[in-house]
């Protein structure tokens, strides 16, 4: 059985999918990036804003799902540039423990949805 998670206080689908889904005990988080919800608009030009951004939105779906960033077990960060690796760390790293922070890969891509810099997914497990 799964469950669909979706929250106003983080954007809308652009596309056929759910903010998330839950399926037993794990919450399965789609990719966010740095869109703000209450305006619908696009956070551009500093990646820490933007990271902080998409992080706030993967935390408005794990409260809406009863979770928070202690649950996440897994995260992938997808970078247009990884030369902003550093920056986009350093402002990812205050949403975790380090001591029981998640896994993650983080990867370069060429390009992502509306062509942002950054773009997070998450996994978690209630």
């Amino acid at each position: 059985m799964k469950k669909i998670i979706n929250t106003a206080k983080a954007p809308a689908p652009i596309g056929p999918y759910n903010q998330a889904v839950l399926s037993g005990n794990t919450l399965y988080i789609s990719g966010q990036i740095p869109i703000d919800s209450s305006t619908g608009k696009l956070i551009e030009g500093d990646i820490k804003k933007e990271t902080k951004q998409s992080m706030e939105n993967l935390k408005a779906i794990l409260e809406e799902a009863g979770m928070t960033f202690e649950n996440v077990v897994k995260s992938s960060i997808f970078l247009n540039d990884m030369n902003q690796f550093s920056q986009v760390n350093e402002v990812y790293g205050t949403y975790f423990n380090p001591e029981t922070a998640p896994a993650r890969e983080t990867v370069e891509v060429a390009n992502l949805p509306k062509f942002v810099n950054v773009e997070i997914s998450m996994i978690a497990i209630k």
